[in-house]
């Protein structure tokens, strides 16, 4: 938690790509090897600071994506560092093929910005939107892939780029997002940070949609008493095997989220890994497999359903999918179980007008099938049924509530509890 703020409403919003700018003359003031190059979009891509600092230093190769590669690693060759920039759309989008004959295949040092990504960069509409360039530069050899989540990181990003030495895809937004780290939150390529713990699920984010995941996990904690784990995860390529490995062991359930295509991207690299080495329930938020579009950029993420209160849902969704026999249980049964069949926490017991206290599902049956008609009528009116809300509230199971709630018998209500616990048991193996 000490890597990010701690109001994250409060949050500053900047775009990512001054933090390119910013980390571009920071690391040319530290290395005269550095140079900028430039596809006719010098204050868009934010190098116009470098430029003016740098002039000497500074190509304007005009719109020709294709030379801006091919000089880029012929510059790399001569032992310069080159920082080739231009929207994502058209590099690496346009020049793709000079980017892996002349850069990737020699394994040249150049860094390839890719500003403008995603949907969010809003009324320029599908022709401008990348939302395929993860996809197609992590599939790249000796390519590394990064992409940053606040304009903070950025900036430490094209610094370490910058030391790398080998080929780096660079990939930031246009838009204002939110800057929620630290400026003294570690960065290191090939590692990811848990920027929320907790264990009974987990969203993995790159990008802007990491301040989405971390708004998506205080919702649920606050409304459904659920402890989500965030993972920031900057480097796509390399993958931090690690982090990613302990998050599906601790949580057994992953929801990724990125403003991308859902195939080819963090999702999928995320996927790839677990599915050889610790496969979980797992769902991939991103575009679904369609073109972007023209509007506004916050109207675009929630017409593509990249908000938080999205993630929210796939979150739900996912632990409902999870239930339970896919979790890993070499210890210790998983939490919903627990709750179902075992006791819940103390404060969550519910207890009744007369003293009485109910700590799991199959303690519900029975207390409903034993207490007095007074009792139970105290709780389940026209108006209210606590032990519907309880479920709910303790449970997080809507469904159960909701047929809980149906019932204005006792017996009749015993009787699908009953049966929820039945299926538990059953889903066990017990």
């Amino acid at each position: 938690m000490s890597f990010i703020i701690k109001n994250l409403e409060k949050a500053e919003q900047i775009p990512t790509r001054n933090g390119f700018g910013q980390g571009l003359v920071e690391a040319a003031s530290a290395d005269e090897r550095i140079v900028a190059l430039s596809a006719d979009l010098v204050e868009s891509t934010r190098t116009l600071d470098f430029k003016k600092k740098f002039p000497d230093r500074f190509i304007e190769m005009g719109v020709a994506e294709q030379n801006l590669a091919t000089v880029a690693a012929g510059l790399s060759a001569g032992g310069k560092i080159p920082v080739i920039t231009s929207y994502a759309m058209f590099s690496p989008g346009r020049n793709w093929e000079q980017i892996r004959t002349t850069i990737a295949y020699n394994d040249r040092h150049v860094i390839i910005a890719g500003a403008h990504a995603g949907i969010s960069v809003g009324p320029d509409g599908a022709t401008h939107q990348a939302v395929e360039d993860i996809a197609i530069m992590r599939v790249m050899p000796n390519m590394t892939v990064l992409v940053p989540c606040d304009a903070n990181e950025t900036r430490k990003a094209l610094i370490a780029a910058a030391r790398y030495g080998k080929p780096v895809y660079l990939r930031f937004a246009r838009e204002k997002t939110a800057v929620f780290t630290q400026q003294n939150a570690p960065f290191e390529i090939g590692k990811a940070q848990v920027f929320r713990e907790g264990d009974d699920a987990a969203i993995i984010a790159c990008g802007p949609m990491v301040y989405e995941a971390l708004l998506a996990a205080e919702f649920l904690k606050k409304q459904h008493k659920l402890d989500i784990r965030v993972v920031n995860c900057p480097s796509i390529k390399p993958l931090d095997h690690r982090t990613i490995r302990e998050t599906a062991e601790k949580c057994g359930c992953i929801v990724t989220v990125e403003e991308h295509q859902q195939f080819g991207g963090l999702g999928s690299a995320v996927a790839e890994y677990l599915s050889q080495s610790y496969p979980v329930p797992m769902f991939i938020m991103g575009i679904a497999d369609r073109f972007g579009e023209s509007g506004q950029p916050d109207e675009l993420l929630t017409k593509f359903g990249l908000k938080s209160r999205n993630i929210v849902s796939k979150v739900l969704e996912l632990l409902r999918k999870k239930w339970p026999d896919s979790i890993p249980m070499a210890t210790e049964m998983h939490h919903e179980v627990r709750n179902v069949i075992g006791n819940v926490k103390p404060h969550e017991y519910f207890k009744t007008v007369n003293g009485g206290v109910i700590r799991n599902l199959p303690e519900l049956k029975e207390a409903l099938e034993t207490m007095s008609e007074s009792t139970f009528r105290h709780h389940v009116t026209n108006k209210k049924n606590d032990f519907g809300d309880w479920i709910r509230g303790v449970f997080k199971d809507d469904v159960l509530a909701h047929l809980v709630s149906r019932h204005n018998s006792k017996q009749e209500m015993a009787e699908v509890v009953h049966m929820r616990v039945k299926h538990a048991e059953r889903r066990l193996g017990w």
